[in-house]
């Protein structure tokens, strides 16, 4: 194999199938993960079309009880996993007294024990490897959390808080452990979590593209670093509301609550 082997989770589609579009590109062998594996087909014949290395599995990351399994079995047939990306993930963006208790659950499993499950069967390869690198796509939410979006916003601060523990505890077995934050990206993310529309209209002109995201992603895994924050004036308003949380919350109340 040429390059890296690098596997990606929900990479069916937005993101992650970008991602791997783009690490296939530059001679990474692409392991795609998702639930809908005739999508993934579709994705490796076209890297495949294109002179690149791809595996497709189907695989449910919110299936707690049998991903342990899935994983060792992945392994058996690829033999290696130099960058895991955790990129499979969904919102929905409702008041609190809305969301249903059976979406809550879901959006942990996938969002956050699924995440932190799948890194916990990894890790043990990539120590054996001695290296590798664990990229977690959180977001702007995990940072700075909005209104209709409390359970999301408490599933990606979950999974910061998580990566910046993890990036500790790995620093000695050569393991890169990194947080990529990006804002709302154009992608089909907001067909479940904005079923009438309003936020995405709302913040339409500050849309990241699939593309450009991707692009920062493979920067990171070429010279890995702490975490990325997109767009950066996003990230920077998100630092500036960790230390004047108050302030901005008066001064930005309503444009915060455009969803």
């Amino acid at each position: 194999m040429d390059g890296r082997v690098v596997w990606i989770t929900g990479a069916s589609s937005g993101l992650g199938k970008e991602i791997a579009l783009q690490a296939a590109k530059q001679g990474d062998t692409v392991v795609l993960l998702a639930r809908r594996i005739d999508k993934l087909l579709k994705i490796e014949k076209e890297i495949q079309n294109a002179g690149g290395n791809a595996h497709s599995f189907q695989l449910d990351v919110g299936d707690l009880d049998n991903l342990e399994i899935a994983i060792n079995s992945i392994m058996s047939k690829v033999g290696r996993i130099d960058v895991l990306i955790n990129n499979a993930g969904f919102g929905v963006f409702e008041h609190l007294t809305d969301v249903e208790l059976d979406v809550m659950k879901e959006m942990f499993h996938v969002n956050v024990l699924g995440l932190i499950a799948f890194t916990r069967y990894v890790v043990p390869y990539m120590i054996e490897q001695k290296g590798g690198h664990i990229i977690n796509i959180a977001s702007q939410a995990g940072k700075l959390a909005t209104p209709k979006a409390s359970i999301y916003a408490a599933t990606k601060h979950a999974v910061l808080g998580f990566t910046n523990s993890l990036r500790m505890e790995l620093s000695p077995n050569q393991i890169h452990v990194s947080a990529v934050n990006p804002g709302p990206i154009q992608t089909d993310f907001f067909t479940r979590a904005d079923e009438a529309g309003s936020y995405v209209k709302s913040v339409e002109k500050w849309m990241l593209q699939s593309k450009d995201v991707a692009e920062k992603v493979i920067r990171l895994i070429k010279k890995p670093k702490r975490e990325v924050n997109l767009p950066r004036w996003m990230g920077a308003g998100s630092t500036i509301y960790q230390l004047f949380p108050t302030l901005i919350e008066k001064l930005a109340g309503k444009k915060l609550s455009q969803k």
